[in-house]
Order: structure tokens, then sequence, then C-alpha cells
């Protein structure tokens, strides 16, 4: 049933599931207070149902769309926590007729990531679920709306007229034009060929051809980014520097999360220190080697105690570099026990496991069969 306001307009109620804005799981505050002020001076987060059973008659381009709601504001916004976790807000809405699509305004400074809307007790349909699981960035940085949809699935031929304008403009949205560069907060699912695997402004030795596109260089394609050509070669992309390049443009929906990007930065830490630790072992009597096989066992069987780390860590509020130093003081330099020997130590040493790593291992093209020698075919004999 509806809830009815003072002047008897029919109200449906929702939950919006959303989180706020983190940074490799640091809270970022500075987004959070120029979020809030933009919340004092009336700048909210907005939501607009749009009707698949009744149309707008102000549009004069000719197509149907339907009916777009009146605004419900998102309140109690700085009122919330800033931890890690979903919150649920609550909004209503002014019944407008079946809802088959939602448009969101963030009025905000900063982005934030919407997980869900559920309208409840409509009229002969029960709940009606929008699920989202997008980052919104504030609306200045969009030329249309953000619009979602409904989980009632259509085929094409079944989709709703008053939707149909709609489903096209997002479509178009998602193809992008083949124009300019990829901003984060734009949701372009575009291709480009491989232009950008040489830098041919710092010397003409680190030019590159172009991968895909031509019969010489057929290669599939990549993501595009969009980024400037260079001065040498207008026909090869910029690259980001080494530092920047975390930052390479990727829908910011496929991106890594807070925690998997946290996971992601920290095995890479490990990986570069299982190298680092294997280099500083070496380096006593006898150079580039270990001294006997007991001590690569070491370095899977308890790794070098970093003790101080213990003290440390709990200090350290970033999650991304707990994963790095575990308060067991090993968590740098203790690496994962090698499946092959987790039973047996010796179990490498067998011609079947020295030919199963050769055949797994990174290039197993590489392997070849002995070739004769000449003179040892006309000695011995070829049979032999």
């Amino acid at each position: 049933m509806f809830d009815k306001t003072m002047d008897g307009k029919n109200m449906v109620k929702g939950k919006v599931v959303l989180k706020k804005k983190n940074v490799l799981d640091v809270n970022d505050v500075g987004a959070s207070v120029l979020d809030g002020v933009h919340e004092f001076f009336g700048q909210k987060i907005s939501f607009q149902l749009i009707s698949a059973s009744h149309h707008n008659d102000k549009f004069t381009d000719g197509k149907l769309r339907g009916n777009v709601g009146n605004p419900a504001i998102l309140e109690d916004w700085s009122s919330t926590t800033l931890e890690v976790k979903e919150l649920i807000y609550e909004v209503e809405f002014e019944w407008i007729g079946l809802p088959g699509a939602l448009v969101v305004k963030n009025n905000h400074h900063t982005e934030f990531f919407l997980k869900s809307l559920t309208l409840q007790d409509i009229p002969g349909y029960g709940q009606v679920h929008f699920d989202c699981n997008s980052w919104v960035y504030p609306s200045k940085f969009y030329e249309k709306d953000r619009v979602f949809f409904s989980n009632k699935a259509y085929l094409p031929n079944e989709t709703p007229e008053f939707l149909t304008s709609y489903r096209e403009q997002e479509l178009s949205i998602l193809r992008g034009n083949g124009y300019g560069e990829l901003k984060e907060w734009d949701r372009v699912y575009d291709y480009a060929f491989y232009n950008d695997l040489g830098d041919p402004d710092n010397d003409v030795d680190y030019a590159r051809p172009v991968l895909g596109g031509s019969s010489e260089y057929p290669y599939s394609r990549r993501g595009r980014t969009g980024r400037p050509s260079t001065k040498t070669d207008p026909k090869t992309e910029s690259r980001l520097p080494l530092l920047k390049s975390l930052d390479i443009y990727v829908p910011r929906d496929e991106r890594f999360g807070q925690l998997k990007l946290s996971d992601f930065l920290g095995y890479g830490f490990k990986s570069i220190a299982q190298f680092l630790v294997s280099e500083v072992l070496a380096l006593d009597i006898t150079y580039d080697e270990f001294d006997s096989f007991q001590d690569v066992l070491k370095t899977y069987e308890g790794g070098i105690k970093l003790p101080f780390l213990e003290k440390i860590s709990k200090k350290i509020p970033f999650e991304f570099l707990k994963v790095i130093s575990q308060t067991d003081g090993e968590g740098l330099a203790k690496f994962p026990m090698p499946q092959v020997i987790e039973v047996d130590k010796s179990a490498w040493r067998t011609d079947e496991e020295f030919a199963r790593e050769m055949l797994a291992g990174v290039n197993p093209v590489s392997i070849r069969l002995l070739k004769l020698n000449s003179v040892f075919v006309h000695v011995v004999g070829e049979n032999n």
C-alpha cells in the first residue's frame, strides 16, 4: 500500500545501499569533509524514478520517454560512519507508475559506490530492485545523467517503448565516440591497437611498430585509453610514467576494489622481497648462489625473522601495509612452500618432476631435441 502525503500524493518507500569513497583502504577524510560542505549548502545526492508505464510529453525530439519523477533527496549523509562497509539510507518517491529506470545525480565533491536501490510494496509487483554496483561521480563530470535500470529483463523487441531511448543513450555512452583521452570517470568500453609499446620521443632505438590493424603485424586489440600521440610518431600513443602506471585508464567499475588492490600491492612487494632476500642470502662467501639446499629451504621454513615489524604493524592503520608486515614479524620475508616439496623435500630431484617443471615453465617451446654431431655420427654411427 502507498503512504500518502498531506496533499494526497501517493509515496513509495525505498532503501539505498552504498559505500563511501576510500583510497587504498585509507579513509579519505578530506573528501568526506568536502562532501559535508556540499551537504551543508544543499548540494546533495538525489534519485529520480523513470516510469515504464507513463510517458512524458515534454520532450521535443519525437521520442517517447517515461515520465521522470521529482527528486528524492538522500538525507543524513554526514551522520554516517567512514568505515569501509555498506550504508543503508531510506528514501521516499512520489508514485509515477511502474518504475523501469532510475536517475542518480551526485552533487557532492567525491564519487561513491552505489550498490542497489530496492522499492517496497509496489502494487501488483511487491519489490522492484535496481542492482547498480557502480561508481557514481559528481554530476559535473557527466554529459548525461547516470541512469540505472531495474532487474526486470526484456528482449530488445519487448523493451517498454518509454525506456527505449534511455537504453539507446546508455549504449551510446558505453561505446564512446572514439576520440579524446579517457578519464577515470568515463565508462567507455572501446578498443585500440597496441600502439603504445614504444617511446620514440626518448630515442629512435625505442620506437616500436603498431601491433594490430595490418597484415604485417596482426594482433588482438587492447582497451582504448586515448592518450595524446608522441611528438615523433603520430601513430604511437604516449606512455604513462612508471609511477603513474597504476592510473592507466580502465573503466572504474572494472578496477580493483580497495581490498583487492591492497592485496595486489602487498603481494607485489612480497615478490620483489623474495628476489631481494635470495640475493642477500647469497652474499656471503660464495656469490650468486646458496651454500646448501638447506639455505634454500630456510627461505620457506620460517623465513627471516623481522620481529621489529610486530610493533610497527600495530601502529600502521593502512590495510595494505598490514598485509605486507604481518604481526608474526615474518610477512615480508616468509614465502609459501612450493607444493612439490611440501611432503617430500627431495621430490624435485626426480626425472619426472624435472620434465614436468620444464614443460610447465615460462617457455616450454625452447625445449629442443639434442642435435647429433657429424663427427660423432661418423665414428659411432647414426643408430647408436
